[in-house]
């Protein structure tokens, strides 16, 4: 099942070409997109979703969003969705065709079933592998160019880095700087749980500020929790009692293993996160 529509608030067929082969999108991955959770027709996060999105777009030099379109074709895609109880919903936002005098960008929302290996990752936990990005903790300040930070389309990184894990053994990566401190996961936000406190690595070393990460310490401090951002080690994820990735479509999936060493089991210390996150819809 998937739904696509246009900022206009009109639909499309899907399976139909709409994309043309000199989208600067799609040959220099040059745009920004975002990831929103809908569950029982209410997508997650929204604004804060489409602030990131403005963000990212200014970070591109892009025009600005038409956020109150995005919102629009946003909800064509919910009061049109038939699949299932949940939907991964893509804004998409890139630079438009090459040498476009009108510079017109190119803009549309998608909504996708959510994958099966999402849901059994829920369910299961995953195993990940720490992998280093090959940036430090200060870049981000010195080199903005780089666009650390930036949702963008150029993922190419990043699902490299998950065929890499796959062929360590494991399902999912945890991204270390120069120096070994955590970074983040490819489509992910890093947190740890230890001693009723939950740590998450500040998103000025140059990582994406988390949506799910954001709303799970709200419903977590409302639940008794203290929530932290702070600089993390991996030696802090090994000795921590929980290890989750946060994302919209993730929602809190714990990881059981890291580099091959298995962690206490936290699954008790999920179901209650999952609560606290649930608890804010």
């Amino acid at each position: 099942m998937r739904v696509l529509a246009f900022l206009d608030g009109s639909l499309a067929d899907p399976d139909a070409a709409h994309l043309r082969v000199d989208d600067l999108g799609l040959l220099r991955g040059d745009g920004v997109f975002e990831t929103i959770l809908v569950a029982a027709e209410k997508p997650r996060e929204l604004g804060p979703h489409l602030d990131r999105l403005a963000r990212s777009a200014a970070m591109l030099d892009l025009p600005a969003p038409d956020l109150e379109g995005f919102d629009r074709a946003a909800q064509a895609v919910i009061e049109a969705w038939q699949g299932g109880p949940e939907i991964a919903l893509k804004l998409v936002y890139t630079r438009g065709v090459d040498g476009d005098p009108a510079g017109k960008p190119t803009a549309f929302a998608m909504g996708l079933e959510i994958e099966e290996k999402v849901l059994r990752a829920r369910a299961e936990g995953v195993s990940v592998v720490t992998l280093e990005r090959g940036i430090d903790t200060e870049l981000s300040s010195r080199a903005p160019w780089l666009l650390l930070g930036a949702k963008t389309v150029s993922y190419a990184i990043n699902m490299a880095a998950l065929r890499e894990a796959s062929r360590r053994g494991a399902q999912d990566v945890i991204f270390t700087a120069t120096d070994g401190s955590v970074l983040e996961g490819p489509t992910s936000t890093v947190v740890l749980a230890k001693d009723r406190t939950l740590y998450t690595p500040p998103s000025t070393i140059g990582i994406l500020p988390g949506t799910t990460q954001h709303a799970l310490f709200r419903g977590a401090e409302k639940a008794g929790w203290t929530v932290k951002v702070e600089p993390l080690s991996v030696a802090d994820l090994l000795a921590g009692e929980g290890v989750f990735l946060a994302s919209s479509v993730r929602k809190v999936t714990r990881v059981h293993t890291v580099d091959g060493t298995v962690l206490p089991d936290s699954t008790a210390l999920q179901a209650e996160l999952l609560a606290a996150y649930e608890s804010e819809y």
